[in-house]
């Protein structure tokens, strides 16, 4: 009995230790990539460098109208926006003709070369045709507001940054496709390390010359699942990137149904696991002893209280509690909801993990219809 105490202690001791762990991340995004004050003044854009708004896109008819409407009301006076249309089976390539009258340029995609992802082939497509000394990269389903662009801008400027992408928030009420939300950036923040930075590809910005004069356009990056993340990866080195959270006052947003999060967590999880079994493996683990807790308070109903149950649910409360400080910072409503939900959502993705894995490992993950592959 007191060695099955003892590993009792030891895994709720773990817990302790990972709960630390967590709160170290949370505290140290918070206070480092936030931006607390808007950073631009009226009189400040005339000495500001013109930009390029490049979305890529393919079978979007859902999302595109929302999505321009937005950038064509961005008060940025120096401003080209183009979209392409990579092989839309739908009648994404008629909407974004429509917003021709408010200054959206349409391009058409060209056909996918051998070794090519088909959005980064988009996103090279896009650096072909863009002429502004910044591009800002935006997905689809991202919304920002009338003065995004000149606040990033001039936060650029501030810094001295070549880059900077934007972890977006939840701005829309309570559904499932926002309490059922996959971790995806809350692992960013927690993986963020100096040679492999959190980023986001919801909407980065780039110095165009940078890109294409250093590190050649997409070319070397061509199959890469995350090609905004290797960029910042090597811009860090030299302290030239920026990661923000998405505040109210930067206005970066974004609406994603349920299934298109479980579908980019499969296609992401896997590869940023390394491509290694025994990593997805160890995280599987990892995730069914975070839910341990909630299991050992359900089995109270039948067993009884103990002091067993007492420390699961204060390890429980812990663990749902920062979740609930993530969460106040990515959502504007219904944090507390979601915060509840924490047992769910972390079972939730040990099943996106164990999708992707076996998905990669048979060679069956798909992006927008066409394979892909993990290296």
């Amino acid at each position: 009995m007191k060695m099955l105490e003892l590993i009792i202690y030891g895994f709720y001791g773990l817990l302790t230790l990972g709960s630390i762990f967590i709160a170290y991340k949370l505290m140290y995004a918070f206070k480092h990539f936030t931006m607390k004050r808007l950073v631009s003044e009226p009189s400040m854009l005339h000495d500001l460098p013109s930009v390029s708004v490049c979305i890529p896109a393919r079978n979007e008819t859902h999302a595109m109208t929302q999505c321009l409407e937005r950038v064509v009301a961005s008060t940025y006076p120096k401003l080209e926006i183009i979209v392409l249309d990579d092989s839309s089976a739908d009648n994404t390539s008629i909407l974004i003709k429509s917003f021709a009258h408010a200054g959206v340029r349409f391009v058409e995609g060209t056909t996918l070369p051998d070794g090519w992802l088909g959005k980064n082939h988009a996103l090279q497509g896009l650096l072909d045709e863009a002429s502004g000394s910044l591009i800002l990269y935006m997905d689809v389903d991202t919304h920002i507001a009338p003065d995004t662009i000149e606040q990033l801008v001039s936060y650029m400027g501030q810094e001295k940054a070549a880059m900077i992408s934007v972890l977006p928030r939840r701005s829309d009420g309570i559904r499932w496709s926002v309490l059922l939300s996959s971790l995806r950036y809350f692992w960013e923040l927690m993986r963020h390390r100096r040679h492999a930075p959190a980023s986001a590809s919801s909407a980065w910005m780039i110095n165009r010359k940078l890109l294409i004069e250093s590190m050649g356009g997409f070319s070397s990056i061509r199959a890469d699942i995350q090609p905004e993340a290797t960029i910042a990866a090597r811009l860090n080195k030299f302290a030239t990137y920026r990661f923000l959270i998405g505040t109210d006052l930067l206005g970066v947003s974004f609406e994603k149904k349920w299934r298109s999060q479980v579908d980019t967590s499969i296609r992401l999880l896997f590869p940023v696991l390394g491509s290694r079994l025994w990593r997805a493996l160890l995280v599987m683990l990892l995730l069914l002893l975070l839910n341990i807790p909630a299991v050992t308070i359900i089995a109270a109903i039948f067993d009884g209280w103990t002091l067993t149950q007492t420390m699961a649910l204060w390890q429980l409360c812990v663990y749902a509690a920062l979740y609930a400080l993530y969460l106040d910072k990515v959502w504007s409503k219904a944090w507390w909801v979601g915060a509840l939900l924490w047992p769910v959502i972390v079972a939730q993705e040990l099943v996106l993990v164990f999708i992707s894995t076996t998905r990669y490992l048979r060679k069956a993950v798909t992006w927008k219809g066409r394979p892909i592959t993990s290296r």
